[in-house]
């Protein structure tokens, strides 16, 4: 009997030996003539313990990690006998990292191989579309906007009204276009759900394709992806030629195709109207608004813009329908969110759970602290324009008008964790250094606001003129929050801000030793 061995393909395992364990279970197979089927999966998330190996039993899949090149030949042994090993971490799906998440979005992610699509279907997959093709837009609208999914890429606006406006919006050509330009640092959401389970993302933009009246989708993602590009243009070939993609879909009247764009990589391009200037050929500068892209949009049409898990959330919400996603979270905040804990952290990943968990509970019982085990200072959520917040806002949900009333966002949900030894007059400099360098230029409140926020934070942090300095600050974070066009510069006065408010005890003078022995 064939042996079913389980390895990731993920960019985060390969990182860390994924390929080169693939390649040792290989031979150590042919070696000792164990007849083995090796199947390149997606990540499960549980990013320390990778490479995670598994292998279907029985009892369901034994999962071993971290597995070096080394372990390879007593693993593989363990995985004959059946027997224990120190890698050993029983049953993947009840590893209390995994059971106590929420999956939905990325149920499969890890599970299935991403460049099957028999496989996506056998796990459920397509049963969305299946449902979406003899309900027709208005239903399709409908169960979208009850199920409450809002914009995961950060704005979090409601999913349901967007779709409407670009569906009732008069046009000879409309269009879809997926935000894959994740670009926050601490995000690898996006990544991980297009390398393990690509065929997702297709389906959840077919289905707005055949919502909105538009036959053509573009998926944007940025060129620091490579392994993400091949696995969605290999998908798509695959979808293409099951019937998924292209004219007449699953036998229905109707048509949608798509194709991947690789853009440079610039972070400006994650906001939608930047992004559209770099799809139509040009250098990615935001767009006043309006017009709004949901009326004039790509190449002038009506279109839809969504993130990579907006579409991602669709496909269970037309198999599952509109109660079963927003019968999870809290307020205005349904369903799960893919949270991805980063930084100075025990226990980092992937973890996908309903709104309202808080910030403590992920920070430290999720996360497990931090890696140096020295005491948490700081955790910045929503990527490098997110807020700081301290320990002392920990009780925080995770929800979007609970971390908006206290001046922060979360953004795509990534969560970076600090100990204490971080400064936060560096983390200030940084946002706004980040700023500096990364603005399209367009509009002045960023472009010169963020240069003169560097300067006069690096004058802080030399003692000079504290105090009118660090009005100067607050004031050219006001501008630069109220006047910019687009949340690049809009954004970054939170982490400055929630710095200064915070942490302003890191902003003061250092007294000389003169001064300490007085």
């Amino acid at each position: 009997m064939t042996m079913r061995i389980f390895i990731p393909r993920d960019a985060a395992a390969v990182a860390v030996g994924a390929d080169e364990v693939a390649t040792a279970f290989e031979q150590a197979a042919a070696i000792s003539g164990l007849p083995v089927e090796i199947v390149r999966t997606g990540s499960r998330g549980l990013c320390w313990l990778e490479p995670m190996v598994e292998v279907a039993t029985a009892a369901g899949r034994l999962a071993y990690g971290p597995v070096s090149v080394e372990d390879v030949a007593s693993v593989l042994e363990s995985m004959a006998s059946n027997g224990p090993h120190a890698l050993l971490l029983g049953v993947a799906d009840e590893i209390p990292w995994l059971r106590r998440q929420t999956r939905l979005t990325f149920a499969r992610c890890g599970v299935i191989d991403p460049r099957s699509l028999d496989d996506y279907r056998a796990h459920g997959g397509y049963k969305g579309l299946e449902r979406a093709l003899p309900l027709g837009s208005d239903a399709i609208l409908n169960e979208v906007t009850a199920s409450g999914l809002r914009g995961r890429g950060g704005a979090g606006f409601p999913t349901g009204i967007k779709w409407k406006t670009v569906a009732q919006a008069k046009a000879d050509r409309k269009f879809i276009v997926c935000n894959a330009d994740e670009g926050d640092s601490g995000t690898f959401a996006d990544r991980m759900i297009m390398e393990g389970d690509p065929f997702l993302v297709i389906e959840g933009m077919t289905i707005a394709g055949i919502t909105a009246g538009a036959t053509k989708g573009y998926i944007y993602i940025r060129s620091e992806y490579p392994h993400a590009v091949e696995a969605m243009n290999a998908a798509i070939v695959a979808a293409r030629r099951g019937g998924y993609l292209g004219d007449k879909i699953g036998g229905s009247t109707c048509s949608f195709d798509m194709e991947v764009r690789v853009g440079a990589g610039a972070y400006v391009c994650g906001e939608e109207t930047s992004l559209l200037e770099s799809l139509e050929g040009r250098r990615g500068i935001v767009r006043a608004k309006p017009p709004l892209p949901a009326h004039h949009g790509l190449f002038g049409k009506p279109t839809v813009i969504n993130n990579v898990l907006s579409f991602a959330a669709i496909p269970f919400i037309l198999a599952e329908g509109a109660k079963a996603y927003a019968d999870f979270g809290m307020g205005r905040s349904r369903g799960t969110m893919p949270i991805q804990l980063a930084g100075n952290i025990r226990q980092g990943g992937l973890f996908e759970t309903a709104f309202g968990i808080t910030l403590g509970e992920l920070v430290d019982d999720i996360g497990g602290g931090t890696f140096t085990g020295r005491p948490v200072r700081a955790v910045q959520v929503g990527g490098p324009l997110g807020a700081y917040f301290p320990r002392a806002l920990f009780d925080t949900p995770f929800d979007y008008e609970a971390f908006a009333a206290r001046d922060g966002l979360i953004g795509h949900g990534g969560i970076v964790v600090f100990d204490d030894s971080v400064d936060m007059r560096k983390q200030a400099r940084f946002a706004m250094e980040f700023c500096a360098i990364e603005s399209c230029g367009k509009c002045t409140p960023c472009r010169i606001g963020s240069t003169r926020g560097v300067e006069t934070i690096e004058k802080i942090m030399r003692g000079e003129r504290l105090t009118e300095n660090l009005a100067l600050v607050e004031d050219l974070c006001n501008t630069m929050k109220f006047g910019s066009l687009c949340a690049l510069g809009g954004f970054t006065p939170y982490p400055v801000l929630s710095a200064l408010k915070h942490f302003r005890e890191d902003f003061a003078p250092v007294p000389t030793t003169l001064q300490a022995a007085e």
